[in-house]
């Protein structure tokens, strides 16, 4: 498989994305981009891998690609924005990044059944989205999902974006993180197979 564009490139585009849409607020008090540079510094202050330093920054990039609008919630509609964000972001990055973001939604509905107290921590947005994406789940979803090789780092993905809603909250911009996408992305584009051409 070969990668549309370089590493630096992809993360450009990736950047440019948040620099024209992460002013939205899609429900929350915080910005897309404040509720992304907050979910990176908690994983990065807790010494989490790199992976999922990025993880917690892109986990949301769906809100921003898919096309329902900022009020598709309030409009009874899940826009579907992990799927939508881990497959776009499988243009440039490689599992450890990517999964986390796939699963976050299902790790919201996990700790929705397992942990006490959860549901009611939950901010009056995300409360609203849980019931759009299956609510929690029952227990032989929660028995499944706790047995699934994404099960750790999606939780701690999850904890991290409810951790990152905090208005005025000043820490480290987009910028700082660009080194760190940019060797992910390396790594994953060093890792890809090189597609043959014919003559």
């Amino acid at each position: 498989m070969t990668r549309p564009q370089s590493a630096e490139a992809f993360v450009g585009s990736t950047i440019a994305l948040f620099d024209q849409l992460g002013g939205a607020h899609y429900g929350e008090a915080v910005t897309q981009l404040e509720h992304a540079l907050q979910c990176a510094h908690h994983a990065r202050a807790a010494g989490d891998p790199d992976a999922l330093v990025a993880a917690a920054l892109l986990h949301d990039i769906g809100h921003l690609l898919q096309k329902q609008g900022e009020d598709a919630a309030d409009r009874g509609l899940d826009a579907f924005h992990e799927r939508i964000g881990a497959a776009w972001l499988a243009q440039g990055f490689g599992p450890q990044v990517t999964e986390p973001i796939r699963l976050h939604v299902e790790a919201k509905r996990y700790l929705a059944t397992r942990e006490t107290g959860y549901l009611e921590s939950l901010s009056p947005a995300s409360s609203q989205s849980l019931d759009l994406q299956g609510g929690a789940m029952t227990e032989p979803e929660a028995d499944a999902f706790s047995a699934s090789p994404g099960f750790e780092a999606a939780v701690r993905l999850r904890r991290y974006d409810e951790l990152g809603k905090v208005e005025g909250v000043v820490i480290a911009p987009l910028a700082d993180y660009r080194d760190l996408l940019i060797s992910l992305a390396a790594q994953t584009e060093a890792a890809a197979p090189v597609a043959q051409t014919s003559t």
